[in-house]
C-alpha cells in the first residue's frame, strides 16, 4: 500500500475516533467530569509510557531537560489541554454534544485569527470573509442559546491555543503527551486519592466493568493521537485540513441523531453559516495551495 494512502487511512482513523468520543464519556457516569478528567490524565500517562517503552524511545527526555524553554511550553500546554479536556467531558456529559461539536467546527477560524493577531500573518480576502461569516454564526447562535456558546468558544480557543503552543515547542506527539500528563499527574492523582478517601470515588465501587472503562479513557486518548502523528508525516497539510472536519461532523451527528438534542430552525441557520464559512475557508486554502505548486520553478536539467 502506498504511504500516502496509508497516511489518509491513519488520518481517517484518528479523526473518526475523536468524532465518536461523545459515545464514550457518558458510559462513565455517574463519575463526575473532574473525576473522569483525573482518570483520563492518569491512564493516558500509563498508556503513552507503555508505547514509548515498546518503541524503546527515551533519549528525547534528556535533551528536553536541557531546553527549559521547550519544557516550559509543554507545562503551559498541559494547563491548556486540561481546560479543553475538562470542558469537553462536561459538555458531552451534560447534554451539549452539538455545542461541543461547534467548538471544533470553528476551531480552524480561531487558529487563523491567532495567526493574524499573534504571528502577524496576513489573511487573504476570502479568509477574511470566512472569519466574518464565522463571527455572524457565533452571534446568531448566542441569540439562539440565550447566552454566548461558552462551551464551543472555550473548546475552540483552548484547542487553538494548545496547537499554537505545540507548534512553537516542536516536540513529538507521544513525547509531548508524556510530559504534559506527567505534569498533570500529581493534582490528578491527588484528587483521585481524595475522592477515594472520602468514599465518593467511583473507581472500584461500581464494579470491574466501570473501572475498566475509566482505565480505557487513557487508551482512547493515546491511540488516535498516535494515528494522527502517523498521518501527519505521510500526507500534506492540506489533506489533514480536510480530514479534520470528520471529527466535528461525527460529533454533530451523534448529538442530533443519538442524543436527540433539540435543533430549532435558528440553530440550524447558525450551523449552516458555520459550514458555509468552512467551505469558503477550505476552498480558498486549496486554491492557494494549487497556485503555490504552480509557481514552484521546474528543476533545471543540464
Amino acid at each position: 500500500m502506498p504511504e500516502s494512502r496509508r497516511g489518509v487511512l491513519y488520518g481517517i482513523a484518528a479523526y473518526s475516533m475523536w468524532g465518536l468520543f461523545p459515545l464514550y464519556w457518558p458510559l462513565l457516569k455517574p463519575s463526575g467530569a473532574l473525576e473522569i478528567l483525573a482518570h483520563r490524565v492518569t491512564w493516558s500517562l500509563v498508556a503513552v509510557v507503555v508505547i514509548l517503552a515498546v518503541r524503546r524511545h527515551w533519549s528525547w527526555f534528556r535533551e528536553l531537560l536541557r531546553t527549559p524553554k521547550k519544557l516550559g511550553l509543554l507545562v503551559l500546554a498541559a494547563a491548556i489541554i486540561t481546560v479543553n479536556w475538562g470542558v469537553y467531558i462536561y459538555g458531552v456529559n451534560s447534554g451539549h454534544v452539538v455545542e461541543s461539536a461547534l467548538g471544533y467546527f470553528i476551531n480552524p477560524l480561531v487558529s487563523v485569527l491567532f495567526g493574524v493577531v499573534l504571528l502577524k500573518e496576513r489573511l487573504r480576502p476570502w479568509q477574511w470573509g470566512a472569519v466574518g461569516l464565522g463571527t455572524v454564526a457565533v452571534v446568531l447562535l448566542a441569540a439562539d442559546y440565550g447566552r454566548p456558546p461558552w462551551i464551543a468558544l472555550t473548546l475552540a480557543v483552548s484547542f487553538g491555543t494548545y496547537g499554537l503552543v505545540k507548534k512553537i515547542a516542536q516536540v513529538g506527539a507521544a513525547e509531548s503527551m508524556t510530559v504534559e500528563t506527567l505534569v498533570l499527574l500529581p493534582p490528578a492523582l491527588g484528587y483521585l486519592l481524595f475522592l477515594q478517601g472520602q468514599g465518593t470515588g467511583t473507581f472500584g465501587s461500581l464494579g470491574a466493568g466501570h473501572a475498566l472503562l475509566l482505565v480505557g479513557g487513557g487508551l482512547i486518548t493515546a491511540v488516535p493521537l498516535l494515528c494522527f502523528t502517523a498521518a501527519a508525516i505521510r500526507v500534506p497539510l492540506t489533506t489533514i485540513g480536510l480530514l479534520q472536519y470528520i471529527a466535528p461532523v461525527l460529533q454533530f451527528l451523534v448529538g442530533v441523531f443519538v442524543v436527540h438534542e433539540v435543533m430549532p430552525p435558528s440553530r440550524w441557520a447558525g450551523f449552516a453559516i458555520v459550514w458555509l464559512a468552512l467551505s469558503v475557508f477550505t476552498w480558498d486554502s486549496l486554491r492557494a495551495a494549487r497556485e503555490a505548486r504552480r509557481t514552484v520553478p521546474e528543476p533545471v536539467t543540464v
